[in-house]
């Protein structure tokens, strides 16, 4: 292997060299402009397939055939108005940016096409599990961010921590530095077979990396993000990964990868406590290779951990975006019997689970008969965009997305210079877009299961989701066709090959279907619980709530001072905040608090307080420390919200956990169903 460096320099070539931007010219006239057709590019995978006992990664690389593809002369994933913006240039893509969606998917399409906001109503933290080191992890984000203008996320302001499978910052896995990366490429050129794979897996799950953080940070723009990367694409490596990211309090975790469940063998994947996570939105992708993986190394099964009940399985469609607008959503189906997904081809992932029972709000389903998984847990809940034809732009600075592109200056010559941007698919891309949705509706809320948020909702409100009722993940039994990068097959012919007895386990339908779900987002309405669903949450724990609305400092309402009196200097002066007409009111601190916030390191149960209550209420209670540098300050919760059943009066209760808690400021929440808020700052140290 050739040890690849990240050039800077840009080379100037003589004028004779082929401009490949200047291909597709004429085909961008006043009007409207169309992406390439898909027979113009392959797929490929990103990661190799897994050993057994291993999971693989999800990401998908559109790759360009031709050289109109790679002129990316044209939008990739959308059909655009050729209207330019004033002083722009006369021509989408003349000089090919990702910021004019040359390279694939845009956050602002994202936003457009599911009619989401940019930003959460409180903090949310963005788990990301994935495998090895990204050594440009946080540098390639930031380019992320300068092409389309978004938010800085970085280690520095406290939006973005990058910690191996423990949850430490220190001591990631390989490529822990560039030369362990060095060495190890200069080990694969003299011959070492082991050292060749470990290469390409880092690099492939780099990739990966990139995907999750981008779509994360694209969808949910205020969300903080949490890398958690480990030391290998073992289970029981990911599985440990998995539990740190719910120690670092996330409120929603993502993961890309997976790999099919089975009765026995060494490729069986066992099950783990660590995806039942009450009150975490626990995110997996269905799998790219069709339904029951048909396309795949072990065909006959659903995906794991997609399959588990305890998580929300996240299916892929091929998306229709017209100048923003959302303009309709199929099923993803490119496979054929001679274009698998090893071939360069691939299928949302689907089926029922053989080792999973259904939960209960999958079994309550009205059309749950016609679905054909009887008893057994069916795959997906809900879907996104996962079509690498309709992938997203992600920049990477490794080989994997280096790309050598050509351009006429203003002299007439040719420039040579290096790209890093690639267009990148698979339901690795449905997941943390998914994920992100979660965060963007304020997470859990208090719900044991999220999943079930989604069902509900949908039954209640079905318009808040975008249902499709096109295509199929089933096998196509025919060659696949070259010249049109589709299956040959109907979506009946499909489902007739893999699930003519039970068809919406395979085929899309009005409603509940397997490939889609319950649907795909339209605003985040679905996302979020019912009020009555809150007002029933009961006991302690089930996850990361939202922080509520309008409970900080500065917000409107009434407000009082509890003053903490000497000689307790270490506990702040405290504020009370909230809304008159709201149920709760007269939030403090007990003097048996007071007294523990005085010790070092005084425990999380430790803090009792007292409130008015004027209703029978369920309210939750949660913990939040103020966290980040300068003016990148924010809240980030500490504990699972505590579920409270409030009677009218005064109610006093302590919170749950064995925690010590260091010098900061903290905030204690509550709030209630309803959104009325109450909260109290306090400092230690």
């Amino acid at each position: 292997m050739t040890t690849r460096t990240r050039p800077t320099a840009v080379l100037v070539a003589t004028a004779g060299i082929a401009a490949f931007v200047l291909l597709c010219a004429s085909a961008l006239a006043a009007g409207t402009v169309s992406p390439l057709p898909a027979s113009d590019y392959a797929v490929r995978s990103v990661c190799a397939t897994p050993a057994p006992g291993h999971a693989g990664c999800l990401a998908l690389k559109l790759v360009p055939k031709t050289s109109a593809a790679r002129a990316h002369a044209r939008p990739l994933g959308m059909t655009r108005s050729t209207a330019p913006a004033a002083g722009s240039a006369t021509k989408i893509c003349e000089q090919p940016t990702a910021a004019e969606g040359c390279y694939g998917l845009r956050p602002q399409d994202l936003h457009s096409a599911y009619q989401l906001p940019t930003t959460a109503s409180g903090t949310q933290t963005i788990a990301l599990v994935d495998v090895y080191n990204d050594l440009h992890a946080g540098a390639d984000l930031e380019a992320y961010d300068k092409e389309f203008r978004l938010p800085e996320c970085t280690t520095e302001d406290g939006c973005f921590e990058q910690v191996n499978q423990n949850g430490e910052a220190g001591n990631l896995p390989f490529p822990s530095t560039q030369t362990s990366l060095t060495d190890e490429e200069a080990a694969c050129e003299s011959g070492e077979e082991s050292a060749c794979v470990e290469v390409e897996e880092a690099y492939g799950w780099g990739v990966e990396i990139s995907l999750d953080i981008e779509t994360a940070h694209a969808t949910c723009q205020s969300c903080h993000i949490a890398l958690v990367e480990a030391d290998s694409s073992a289970y029981t490596d990911l599985a440990t990964a998995e539990e740190a990211a719910v120690r670092l309090h996330a409120n929603e975790i993502s993961n890309s990868w997976g790999g099919s469940e089975c009765e026995a063998g060494p490729r069986c994947i066992q099950d783990s406590s660590a995806f039942n996570q009450p009150g975490v939105v626990i995110t997996a992708s269905a799998g790219d290779d069709g339904y029951l993986n048909w396309l795949g190394e072990s065909p006959g099964y659903a995906n794991y951990p997609a399959s588990s009940p305890h998580v929300v399985a996240v299916g892929g469609t091929r998306l229709d975006l017209r100048n923003g607008e959302w303009a309709g959503e199929s099923v993803w189906n490119d496979g054929g019997e001679s274009g698998g997904i090893r071939d360069g081809h691939g299928a949302g992932g689907g089926g029922c689970s053989i080792r999973f029972a259904a939960p209960a709000w999958q079994q309550s389903l009205s059309n749950w008969s016609a679905v054909g998984c009887g008893s057994k847990r069916a795959v997906a809940d809900v879907s996104a965009d996962a079509d690498p034809y309709t992938g997203l732009a992600v920049y990477d600075s490794s080989p994997e997305c280096e790309e050598q592109l050509e351009e006429e200056n203003a002299k007439k010559e040719i420039v040579v210079h290096t790209s890093y941007w690639c267009t990148i698919g698979g339901t690795s891309l449905s997941s943390p877009l998914i994920a992100s949705v979660y965060a963007l509706a304020g997470g859990a809320q208090g719900v044991e299961y999220p999943a079930r948020t989604l069902y509900e909702d949908a039954a209640s409100s079905p318009s808040s989701l975008h249902d499709v009722t096109e295509g199929s993940n089933g096998a196509c039994l025919t060659p696949f066709d070259e010249g049109t990068a589709s299956p040959s097959c109907t979506p009946a012919e499909e489902a007739k090959n893999s699930c003519s007895s039970k068809l919406l386990s395979c085929l899309a339908g009005t409603g509940y279907d397997g490939p889609t779900g319950v649907g795909t987002p339209d605003g985040i309405a679905d996302f979020q619980p019912s009020a009555e669903a809150l007002a029933g949450i009961g006991g302690g724990g089930g996850g990361e709530g939202p922080p509520p609305t309008g409970s900080g400092g500065s917000g409107s309402g009434s407000t009082g001072t509890v003053w903490i009196p000497p000689p307790a200097p270490v506990v702040a002066p405290t504020t009370v905040t909230g809304t008159p007409t709201t149920d709760l009111s007269g939030l403090e601190l007990t003097i048996k608090a007071v007294i523990a916030l005085n010790k070092s390191r005084p425990k999380v149960a430790e803090i009792s307080f007292t409130f008015l209550s004027n209703a029978d209420v369920r309210v939750l209670a949660t913990l939040q420390k103020r966290a980040g540098k300068g003016r990148h300050k924010h809240w980030q919760t500490m504990t699972h919200p505590l579920a409270i059943a409030a009677a009218v009066g005064r109610n006093s209760r302590h919170l749950s956990g064995r925690a010590a808690l260091g010098s900061g400021s903290y905030r204690l929440v509550l709030t209630t169903a309803h959104g009325s808020a109450q909260s109290v700052v306090f400092t230690i140290g």
